[in-house]
């Protein structure tokens, strides 16, 4: 495979892709989080998703090896793991074309991987979360193509099938996991005052609260 698109791609954005050895060379560092079907990743300049493919592959037989007897377990965990891959690429046919990838992987993996007809609704699921978690923006400014600040949406299954979703400002989150001691309220990257701020247990850290939180939904039914 090609690790450039064309020489003036790589003279004005840099862009030069990652060799498959070197992405599996380098995903194999973490294999145990790349097999954790809820393991989440971000790459900051997905181009088309080398990395971001193989981790879902990876997630995939993982889900495939646990879950393909029953079609509804497969796509309810299949679900998990696109929901927790996120890219962001300056480019927006580059994004387009990850986002392409993953959803053809998905569906790829979902006739080979559980017995069953499966839910209808599944490949549009897929796509919408694909649609939220692959953006088009500056991983450096931390802003949307449209300079609106990137918006990342979380997806965390609450009780049976149903997802709750809510959407955090990634510039506020990478303020975010301020240490106990450091003194409140934080100003954030603009200089205000950053009130919306949460102490959590898990990572003894304070963490900004969601901007958005939407009902519970089932997974099927995301986007609607």
């Amino acid at each position: 495979m090609s690790q450039i698109k064309s020489k003036e791609r790589v003279t004005d954005h840099g862009e030069v892709f990652t060799n498959e050895r070197e992405v599996n060379a380098m995903l194999d560092l973490v294999k145990q989080e790349t097999e954790r079907i809820d393991s989440r990743f971000l790459e900051p300049a997905c181009g088309d998703g080398n990395f971001l493919a193989e981790i879902l592959r990876r997630k995939l037989e993982v889900v495939k090896k646990r879950y393909g007897k029953n079609c509804l377990d497969y796509e309810r965990y299949a679900f998990v793991a696109v929901s927790s891959i996120y890219g962001i690429d300056l480019l927006p046919d580059n994004v387009e074309d990850c986002r392409n990838r993953l959803f053809n992987i998905v569906m790829e993996a979902r006739c080979n991987g559980c017995k069953g007809e499966g839910d209808n609704r599944f490949a549009d699921a897929i796509a919408y979360v694909l649609t939220r978690n692959i953006l088009c923006g500056d991983a450096l400014t931390l802003k949307q193509e449209d300079g609106e600040p990137i918006i990342f949406s979380e997806w965390s299954f609450v009780m049976g099938n149903k997802v709750k979703r809510r959407d955090f400002r990634l510039d506020e989150m990478l303020e975010g996991n301020v240490d106990v001691g450091e003194a409140m309220p934080l100003l954030g990257a603009s200089g205000s005052l950053t009130t919306e701020w949460v102490y959590d247990e898990e990572t003894q850290a304070y963490l900004p609260l969601p901007i958005k939180e939407y009902p519970l939904t089932d997974f099927y039914e995301v986007g609607k």
